[in-house]
């Protein structure tokens, strides 16, 4: 028998003795006799003892004697507590195993059952390993020889290391994010409601920041999925870094975080909070070996005045978020009521809208582009217009932002496309002279994978060509075009369609731009026009647009010409098109008709 059996071999042997010692007055052959049954029974009691002992790989079994010595190790034990048999021979229960702040309690307990017969009950515990780490065990205890001088206790201690991890991940996984190892919305509700109840004792506010990456689903789609989780992690350890810890962070959603400031006032440093948050998205991620830009939304909410729960400052700053993004990238927005009554109404406006394309509601408008060297009407440019059945017209203004957030404006963009061709062969075949009708695109519509097919085919239907349909774009649609928007472009530009940029001048990084996309035509934005005559600064990046378009070899269209003197400059200028009140409003095609057929004449015109 191995060195951790020989205390508990003792232990029996001395048992054994005890039992097969001589009674004066029995016979020497009875005694032979039951000496032999007792030897028997005590060597396949001590073998089945062993091998059960022995079967149990995940069960450590120890034996103690009356003063808590060690005189049975399995290798059980050895697994889990790191001694080896020959090194907890002999030692006390208290110095092997037993953390310090048990080991009086653990003495006087076994002392209490060895004295008094008062059981050790089994409960979970945590003992102690070699090497000082904890183990979180179940621990039973058999007592042998009770009412003897030599009581025996066996400790039973079954492993819950892995149940305890297996209980700790899955109290982790429904409390925290596992790619940010951030809190969880219902964690950090939780967490926050704590610290509004400590801010309502201290009588100080709370500012919370609800963080939305922009078009962080293009960068998924670009780059992949495990680029995408990069950024998130990034950004979450310069939030760390640019918070304190009494700062609350979570990640609410894919691509959505929330902050909370605890202990400030709205007069205090409320724009420093909002500028430290913008600080973490200024430097670019390395993501795919390439350093990109990031910008986010935010939306502030503040405690007390916007909510007096978690849940209501959340839900406010959320409020607010979604109104920035109405703003555009890196855009900051404040909850306010005013703001919640908005965004009710917009959500309203959303469902009027749907079912205005099933109503009937929806028309198209017809703007002519007239020759600056002819005055002669050269093209026209489509503009969708809203006249609900009951009630006045909607603005454009307010209508396609709103349907630009949502899949609505890809049945818009349907519509329009329809109605665009759908007429331009109506004025065919009517003879009508008209050469081009221009649709715009948006950049919510160009992000469509199939856009450029529909577009097509639209124009098959219709046996439609470049001589009749263009398309107009604005700067930041092709500053953001990814590869398949480009090849689409120059598909249709090498088929001879007109490509224009609506809006020149208010995008950013421009001219640059000009040399490597498809573009056939620049469109000067109406606030260069509007000011030109009597701002010098206005005049000359007009000027210059209209010169550097010309020497592209592009064609340049003039927007809101609304008088005599804007006009006399841009004839001056040599600008190829004008578009405006000036000449003609958007027009419904009954009404342009008329104008095509001379039975009405447009604005002034030329005309001096």
């Amino acid at each position: 028998m191995s060195g951790r059996d020989t205390g508990f071999r003792h232990w029996l042997a001395r048992r054994w003795r005890q039992a097969t010692a001589r009674r004066p007055d029995a016979p020497d052959d009875y005694l032979r006799d039951d000496v032999e049954v007792v030897r028997r029974q005590y060597l396949e009691s001590e073998q089945r003892f062993r091998a059960l002992l022995e079967s149990l790989p995940r069960v450590a079994v120890q034996g103690y004697d009356r003063e808590r010595r060690v005189i049975y190790w399995n290798e059980a034990s050895t697994r889990l507590y790191g001694y080896a048999p020959d090194e907890a021979q002999g030692r006390l229960l208290e110095e092997l195993i037993i953390p310090s702040p048990m080991r009086e309690p653990v003495i006087q307990a076994h002392r209490a059952w060895v004295q008094e017969g008062v059981e050790i009950p089994a409960e979970e515990l945590e003992l102690q390993h070699k090497s000082g780490e904890l183990v979180p065990v179940f621990s039973h205890h058999v007592m042998l020889g009770e009412h003897t001088d030599d009581p025996l206790m066996f400790c039973v201690d079954v492993d819950l290391s892995d149940q305890k991890r297996a209980h700790r991940e899955l109290d982790f996984a429904t409390r925290f994010d596992s790619l940010t190892h951030l809190p969880n919305r219902q964690t950090f509700e939780a967490l926050l409601n704590e610290v509004i109840a400590d801010c309502r004792r201290h009588n100080t506010g709370l500012v919370l920041i609800y963080l939305d990456i922009d078009h962080f689903v293009q960068i998924n789609d670009a780059l992949g999925y495990e680029q995408g989780d990069r950024l998130l992690v990034e950004l979450t350890q310069r939030l760390r870094r640019a918070t304190r810890a009494s700062d609350m962070i979570s990640r609410l959603s894919g691509d959505e975080f929330v902050v909370a400031f605890p202990g400030y006032q709205r007069e205090d440093v409320l724009s420093q909070l909002v500028h430290k948050v913008q600080q973490v998205l200024r430097a670019p991620f390395l993501m795919d070996g390439s350093r990109r830009q990031v910008t986010a939304c935010l939306g502030v909410s503040l405690w007390p005045d916007n909510g007096d729960t978690a849940r209501e400052l959340i839900r406010n700053a959320d409020v607010a978020k979604n109104r920035a993004k109405l703003d555009g990238r890196g855009s900051v927005w404040f909850f306010d009521q005013q703001l919640h009554d908005e965004l009710l109404h917009q959500h309203h406006l959303i469902d009027k809208l749907e079912q205005a394309l099933e109503r009937g509601e929806l028309a198209l408008h017809f703007q002519p582009q007239v020759s600056v060297a002819s005055g002669r009407i050269e093209n026209l440019e489509a503009l969708l217009r809203w006249q609900p059945a009951e009630g006045p017209s909607i603005s454009p203004a307010e209508f396609i932002p709103l349907a630009e957030r949502s899949d609505l404006i890809h049945r818009l963009g349907d519509w329009v496309m329809e109605a665009a061709c759908h007429q331009r062969s109506l004025w065919r075949e009517a003879g009508l002279a008209i050469e081009r009708i221009d649709i715009n695109f948006s950049g919510r519509q160009m992000s469509r994978t199939d856009i450029f097919q529909r577009f097509e085919a639209c124009l098959a239907r219709y046996d439609l060509g470049p001589r009749h349909i263009g398309i107009e774009l604005t700067e930041n649609v092709l500053i953001e075009a990814d590869e398949r928007i480009l090849a689409g472009l120059h598909r249709l530009h090498q088929l001879g369609f007109r490509i224009a940029i609506d809006d020149f001048g208010t995008g950013y990084s421009s001219l640059s731009y000009l040399k490597h996309f498809p573009v056939t035509a620049l469109k000067i934005d109406r606030a260069f026009v509007r000011d030109a005559p009597e701002q010098p600064e206005d005049r000359a990046i007009m000027e210059a647009a209209i010169f550097i378009g010309h020497r592209l070899g592009l064609e340049v269209v003039a927007e809101g010409v609304e008088n005599r003197e804007q006009l006399a400059l841009i004839r001056e200028m040599r600008c190829d098109l004008v578009q405006g009140f000036y000449f003609f409003r958007p027009m419904p095609a009954q009404e342009l008709e008329r104008v095509l057929t001379g039975l009405v004449v447009g604005g002034q015109g030329f005309a001096g």
